[in-house]
């Protein structure tokens, strides 16, 4: 696994967030946001911008997929049984 690769799945994990219920404040769901907070965080892990988008493709796009898919799974965790 690459360099850029672990970083960017430690940071998804540690970073992206399903929207909490009744929108109370909580997690950050502003792509633009969470896209350049990857990036700079990823800089001061000397991991540069390119080697991020070599592994993920578009980063708005992959945050946006992690996001639906971090929603979709709270979503179903809250459904009554």
């Amino acid at each position: 696994m690459s360099k850029a690769r672990e970083f960017i799945d430690f940071w998804i994990e540690n970073s992206v967030h399903a929207v909490e219920q009744y929108r109370t404040i909580g997690a950050s769901q502003d792509v633009a946001e969470l896209s350049r907070r990857l990036v700079d965080a990823a800089k001061e892990q000397s991991i540069p911008e390119a080697d991020l988008q070599a592994e993920i493709g578009n980063i708005s796009d992959y945050i946006t997929d992690q996001l639906k898919a971090a929603n979709r799974v709270e979503s179903e965790r809250r459904k009554p049984t």
